[in-house]
């Protein structure tokens, strides 16, 4: 079967062999996500969920004081599933439905498309929600361990922003700089290791998982077994190719397959302004020696984009693409929902139709290039998203905050993004 972008059916599973029910919940259903019967994401700080993009309040339990079966097969994930069952939506999943509901491909349907061949799985589940304790989907962030300090980001997921927050706000979080998933140090692994007959898939995160201790623990397990068809994942700041002595590039040329999210918003000085510890010129370096070393391994741009890039990431897809560093189709558009004064829909309506113009016109370009339409429904989706609310009463706190932020790092802004001088000029007068 080929891959078709935005299709509902599942990779490994033909719905001419579903049964009605399988088919209710895999294609009918607007709620039914597989990822509450076969995955779990933690944080580093232990707050569990039923993937990566819940709402962040709304987390189902700690895996620091709970064992990740007892998260599983707690009372908010039991009610989820059975909500799910029942076609009910689950509150949790909010961000699925709203990027949904402006076109863009989300994570649950993804999920449904990727691991839809579990759909077994939900027919075990019991009458008050309990499912038999199998991942086989992993994506714990076993560390805030960080080498960058992105504007997006916080302490929560970098430990490099641990000296900002004290900066911004006067004290020092809450929390330890280096925060670690688990009970105790080997507590998730020694968990880990119980469900490694079932694994499918690998999904590293971070803080940035190329440098931290777990992220080759599990290679190297993976290895010894030559366990090559578990699919690996990442979302990476890609900075780093080596760690501990071992080229993690050479290392993948090991697996059926890999594939790259690199977490790159802008290129050049834009780039090292977002992402605080960027030297762009390694980026570049990286991805030119990977496509020596490993080029079968799968590469795309994960670019979160917000107000700040909104215009260059047009420009930034563009350049890549005719430098033959990625294939038009290899850009992921992800918005930047939170923080909320970071987002695109914050600009005025002349902004907007500035952004809109810029977008359409690449859309043109990339429509005969993009076969998988990936790249193409990011942008006309985040186009859909950008003007469906008007949101410029927040536009002082954007300005004031990135104001903030250039006093603590000593930047400036507006001599990075040159393009938003006359917005800032606007609303600092105010």
């Amino acid at each position: 079967m080929a891959y078709e972008y935005g299709a509902k059916e599942p990779e490994k599973l033909k719905i001419k062999d579903m049964t009605p029910k399988q088919k209710e919940l895999l294609i009918e259903s607007d709620s039914f996500c597989m990822l509450p019967w076969m995955h779990l994401h933690a944080f580093p700080d232990g707050r569990a969920y039923p993937c990566c993009f819940a709402l962040d309040k709304l987390h189902v339990g700690n895996v620091n004081k709970q064992s990740m079966e007892e998260v599983f097969n707690g009372d908010k994930m039991k009610q989820m599933r059975l909500n799910m069952l029942a076609n009910k939506r689950s509150s949790e999943c909010v961000k699925c439905y709203d990027q949904e509901d402006s076109g863009f491909f989300s994570l649950r349907l993804s999920s449904n498309k990727h691991f839809g061949h579990n759909i077994s799985m939900t027919e075990n589940t019991k009458s008050d929600g309990t499912a038999d304790f199998i991942i086989k989907y992993w994506d714990i962030r076993f560390s805030n361990l960080c080498n960058m300090a992105c504007r997006s980001c916080g302490t929560w997921f970098s430990s490099n922003w641990y000296e900002d927050h004290k900066k911004l706000t006067g004290a020092p979080p809450n929390h330890a700089k280096i925060m670690k998933a688990g009970r105790s140090g080997n507590d998730i692994w020694d968990q880990l290791l119980k469900q490694f007959d079932h694994v499918e898939q690998f999904y590293f995160a971070g803080g940035e998982p190329i440098i931290m201790e777990e992220h080759l623990r599990i290679l190297k397990e993976l290895d010894k077994r030559k366990m090559y068809h578990v699919r690996l994942i990442y979302n990476s700041n890609f900075s780093k190719s080596h760690f501990k002595g071992t080229d993690i590039f050479e290392l993948w040329n090991k697996f059926d397959s890999v594939s790259i999210g690199a977490s790159l918003d802008a290129e050049g000085p834009r780039a090292e302004l977002m992402r605080k510890g960027t030297v762009w010129k390694d980026i570049l370096e990286n991805r030119k020696r990977m496509l020596e070393v490993c080029p079968q391994v799968d590469f795309y741009i994960s670019a979160t984009v917000g107000l700040s890039n909104c215009l260059h990431v047009v420009d930034f897809h563009r350049n890549w693409v005719e430098q033959g560093l990625i294939k038009p189709q290899d850009f992921n558009f992800n918005l930047l929902q939170y923080p909320m004064w970071q987002r695109m829909d914050l600009l005025p309506q002349n902004e907007k139709e500035k952004v809109t113009a810029k977008y359409k016109e690449h859309i043109e370009w990339l429509k005969s290039q993009d076969r998988l339409t990936r790249a193409t429904k990011g942008f006309e989706s985040a186009l859909d998203w950008m003007n469906k609310k008007d949101m410029s009463r927040h536009l002082p706190t954007f300005v004031g905050e990135t104001r903030k932020y250039d006093k603590i790092r000593d930047e400036n802004f507006t001599d990075v993004f040159p393009e938003w001088k006359e917005l800032f000029a606007k609303y600092e007068k105010n």
